[in-house]
């Protein structure tokens, strides 16, 4: 399906990122592993080479403009080119500051998130466009949330960063259209990640709050990166070349009702 393609993976040492780089081999991608982590993204490229994939990796903060510049750059050198940006790095207000409202979140808290989760794809999508114009089978893929559709508590910059991440997409689709690059989201809700499980850790009661969160997929359960990473091989594959300017929700169904199931 990504037979001959070349993908840059963002905050790929980890999670759903991780995920797609090893599905993405799968399907025929060379992949370009890169983290904030070093050690995670040579890890997760070195997994890959062992699974008989092409991977290499690249240390990257997607809020450095000169570590973006170096990424794209060393992409194009070791594989020829770029075909497929996935901008997956991200954060939470969670990740970085105590659970509170907009009177307590730090300033500078804020500007990391918006800096990495909404600044980074368009940095990320600047510095590579140089090489996705050369592409016959171009597509960037951003990474946004349900909660670029409804509020939750206490992530007020994640969800105005994803909420401006859905709205960029669109953007960027218009944008990019005259060059033949495509330009899709996907919007995750509540993914078995190492993100997800220490947000439960850090909650006063980690049990209770995972039951409440997979209490509101009509899927009963938490996602699996894996099948995040299905959507996101789809979008960067030919097989979705009619779909544009999209941001699909896999969601376990969450938005479908904004409900709650009965947790004990």
């Amino acid at each position: 399906m990504l037979s001959g393609l070349t993908m840059v993976i963002t905050g790929g040492g980890s999670g759903m990122g991780e995920s797609v780089a090893h599905l993405a081999s799968a399907y025929g991608a060379k992949v370009m592993v890169s983290d904030i982590s070093e050690e995670s993204a040579a890890k997760v490229a070195q997994d890959v080479r062992d699974g008989g994939g092409e991977a290499t990796h690249n240390r990257c903060d997607v809020s450095n403009p000169d570590d973006i510049e170096a990424l794209m750059d060393q992409t194009a050198k070791v594989f020829g080119g770029i075909d497929v940006l996935l901008n997956n790095a991200g954060i939470a207000d969670t990740s970085i500051a105590p659970v509170g409202g907009i009177d307590e979140l730090p300033i500078e808290a804020w500007d990391r998130v918006i800096n990495i989760n909404l600044r980074g794809p368009w940095l990320c999508t600047r510095f590579a466009l140089q090489y996705l114009k050369k592409s016959a089978s171009a597509s960037v893929i951003n990474v946004a949330s349900v909660g670029a559709f409804a509020a939750f508590p206490n992530v007020v910059a994640y969800g105005a960063s994803k909420g401006g991440v859905a709205q960029l997409t669109r953007n960027l689709a218009l944008e990019l259209s005259p060059f033949g690059i495509r330009v899709n989201a996907y919007a995750p809700a509540t993914i078995e990640t190492a993100m997800a499980l220490e947000f439960f850790e850090g909650s006063e009661d980690g049990r209770r709050t995972r039951a409440v969160m997979e209490a509101t997929h009509l899927v009963p359960r938490l996602g699996k990166p894996e099948e995040v990473a299905e959507v996101a091989c789809f979008l960067a594959s030919p097989k979705s070349s009619f779909v544009n300017g999209a941001v699909w929700l896999v969601d376990g169904g969450q938005l479908a009702w904004r409900g709650q199931r009965a947790t004990d």
